[in-house]
């Protein structure tokens, strides 16, 4: 490859070294420190999943034991940042306002004492403890409520569930979101795990490194997925509609929501996961109606478009999880964010290891050696549409 070869969006063009995750596309494999994610979701839990992830091992009972003390002792947010949260316009995007949280924390507790093992550990900490209660204050701030306070005898997946439906979740349902988090704690060098560490190639704390990867989870080609998938079940409607519903996607090479994967070409595993968790869901707690609708998609999709390697990814059937869970359709990718700051922060300490700020190249497309041309014998034209500003705003 010549220095100036262009791809767009850099596919295949290692940016980093790691230990971190491993995928094998071809295979449908998907490894955290080289233990299988299926392996994790059946005997794991997702603190346990992010201690490995962050330090690099399995920790010991007493070492599992002091991290869960901790993230239980700092869930609490400080008076003022729920006092911020309380200005936010009540139709704001829940992904808005975390972006705008999680840079916040950055003013009460930024030191960028990035030397300093305690600091870095005391960051981990805070963050994976404060996301959650910083969504789940957003969901009930928007309608009017107060937020609901930690319960220091919940762990942490009931405890979100608790804050979020203000009642304590069943120990099924706990779990099972237990599991979603694992599966969405990491995924190699995704867009938003890059933008995390471009962010923490300057050096800055890891408050700014966190808010800038969650504004980039937010669009709806990455974490904004599974609402979309959502979307287009409800408005497929029926069975009957669905091969009608892929055929016209096909014709119009439009994108189908939640297949495809720019690794994977075979059925995602994080896939193959949640599908067994939403069948535990309906069996337990009632059928939902699109997952017959998604049984009828994955079908007809790996039908038509298998032998180009498109099947379900992770969006896929989380939606339908999420559903059943109780959490509204708005929070599934802040709920992503919660799991995913874990693989954020793992990415961010190994980086720190060694450190070189993020400079590629570029191959200029524009002109050259222009005059330049004084205000008044430029043409006199007016572009109405560039100057549309509301004066409300």
């Amino acid at each position: 490859m010549t220095l100036c070869e262009y791809r767009p969006g850099l596919e295949g063009i290692p940016a980093t070294q790691s230990s971190i995750s491993f995928v094998d596309g071809q295979a449908g494999k998907l490894e955290y420190r080289g233990i299988n994610i299926e392996d994790l979701a059946h005997h794991s839990s997702f603190l346990e999943t992010a201690y490995l992830l962050i330090w690099g091992t399995l920790p010991s009972q007493p070492e599992l034991d002091a991290f869960e003390h901790q993230i239980r002792y700092h869930r609490r947010l400080k008076y003022r940042i729920r006092d911020m949260m309380k200005c936010f316009p009540e139709s704001g995007h829940p992904m808005d306002a975390l972006q705008a949280c999680a840079a916040a924390l950055g003013l009460f507790y930024s030191r960028r004492a990035l030397d300093n093992p305690v600091y870095i550990q005391k960051a981990v900490v805070r963050l994976l403890a404060k996301i959650p209660t910083m969504v789940a204050a957003f969901q009930l701030m928007r309608k009017g409520n107060d937020p609901v306070q930690p319960r220091d005898d919940l762990d942490y997946a009931a405890n979100f569930l608790y804050m979020l439906n203000e009642q304590q979740p069943d120990p099924l349902a706990a779990r099972i979101f237990d599991i979603c988090l694992i599966l969405h704690a990491e995924h190699t060098i995704n867009a938003s795990t890059f933008s995390a560490m471009v962010t923490a190639s300057t050096l800055t704390d890891p408050y700014a490194v966190v808010a800038s990867a969650v504004g980039t989870l937010a669009g709806p080609l990455h974490g904004g997925a599974n609402e979309e998938v959502l979307e287009m079940l409800q408005n497929i409607g029926s069975v009957e509609n669905v091969r009608p519903f892929v055929d016209r996607c096909i014709e119009q090479k439009s994108k189908i929501m939640g297949f495809g994967h720019r690794v994977y070409k075979v059925k995602d595993p994080r896939a193959t996961i949640l599908q067994k968790l939403a069948e535990q869901l309906f069996e337990k707690f009632g059928q939902d109606h699109y997952y017959a609708i998604a049984l009828e998609m994955e079908q007809a999709v790996s039908e038509k478009l298998g032998h180009k390697g498109i099947y379900p990814n992770v969006d896929f059937y989380s939606g339908l999880v999420y559903r059943k869970l109780g959490i509204p359709t708005d929070l599934f990718t802040p709920v992503f964010a919660i799991a995913r700051v874990a693989g954020w922060l793992a990415h961010w300490k190994e980086q720190l290891g060694e450190n070189r700020i993020f400079r590629p190249t570029q191959v200029y497309t524009g002109e050259r050696g222009q005059p330049y041309v004084n205000l008044s014998n430029r043409p006199h034209t007016w572009d109405q549409q560039k100057f549309q500003i509301s004066l409300s705003s």
